[in-house]
């Protein structure tokens, strides 16, 4: 029995996992996550601006007395599209390094998308048929078709909610113009991905983590408890709650948001580019079957840590 931690580095948060690993299985003891907001201000631009900076070395200053006190001197970090396509992101890993001790890997999308499938496949059965998987992050989104056993393709691209959020800066609330705009964007961006969907012939779409945990939980506190959700690994989404939740979302104010239940207030204007995503990939793409996998790269993580040949990992040591 070892202890490990896992620290996964966001455009949005910082999340840390620390769990306890035997053999070829393990058991998360704790989880937290603290809103950096890494991508804020500079993420069209190429840069971490000098106040989100600041936030990610504190936020990883927090979780290495969190290690210390657990003892865990195996620890793992991956970076994430933030830090990958920001000028000053070597920089920044660098200072983490020298100032706490902490490696960070800043993983390519590819690995990126592995990492979450791996994970995914861990939360539910994705049986034989092809399901199209999207995990919607700050500064991009991962999709990976792929069923239990093998994936068929994967691809990131530069479509994370915060880099949306600044390029395109909707009307408060969102208005018509603002989605049509979105939706030719991403119409032209996610030709490839379309394209392989229908290859693929796709009708199943399961979201993980992040944007999609928000919305099983407003939905959950919607019907009466804010913690069903969390009672397994997945969700199913009913079509007639999702379409209720992302009208509401799509027709209030930033204002509004920030009061709704289940509604975490770090997500309260980036909620609203995912919902924008989500609804076109339903309809661009007929899929009647909306699912939520609460696992994702951290999990994924993990998985590769207690299996064999994966050499990339071995700088965090």
């Amino acid at each position: 029995m070892r202890k490990v931690g896992i620290i996964d580095l966001g455009t949005n948060t910082f999340n840390l996992l620390l769990a306890e690993v035997k053999e070829e299985d393990y058991t998360i003891f704790y989880k937290t996550k603290i809103a950096v907001k890494l991508g804020e201000g500079g993420i069209t631009k190429g840069f971490i601006t000098a106040p989100a900076y600041k936030r990610g070395i504190d936020a990883l200053t927090q979780y290495k007395a969190k290690l210390v006190k657990e003892n865990i001197t195996e620890f793992y970090a991956v970076a994430t599209s933030a830090i990958r396509s920001a000028d000053n992101g070597i920089l920044f890993a660098q200072e983490v390094d020298d100032k706490l001790g902490i490696k960070i890997n800043i993983i390519d999308g590819d690995t990126e998308a592995d990492l979450i499938y791996q994970g995914v496949k861990q939360a539910l059965d994705l049986g034989d048929s092809p399901k199209l998987i999207i995990d919607i992050g700050g500064g991009s989104t991962e999709f990976i078709i792929a069923n239990s056993k093998e994936t068929f393709w994967r691809k990131s691209y530069k479509l994370g909610a915060a880099r949306l959020l600044e390029t395109f800066n909707p009307a408060n609330p969102i208005n018509i113009d603002n989605v049509t705009a979105i939706d030719d964007y991403l119409e032209d961006a996610l030709e490839e991905m379309l394209e392989m969907a229908e290859v693929y012939e796709v009708n199943c779409l399961i979201g993980s983590s992040g944007s999609f945990d928000t919305l099983a939980e407003m939905i959950s506190c919607k019907n009466g408890n804010c913690e069903l959700w969390k009672n397994d690994t997945s969700y199913q989404f009913l079509m007639t709650d999702y379409n209720g939740i992302q009208k509401t979302i799509s027709e209030s104010t930033l204002e509004q948001r920030l009061h709704m239940k289940g509604l975490v207030p770090m997500r309260a204007d980036m909620i609203v580019i995912a919902v924008v995503i989500i609804n076109y990939i339903l309809n661009r793409l007929i899929i009647h079957d909306l699912r939520l996998s609460s696992y994702a790269l951290k999990e994924g993580l993990i998985d590769t840590l207690i299996t064999k040949n994966h050499p990339w990992q071995k700088s965090s040591l």
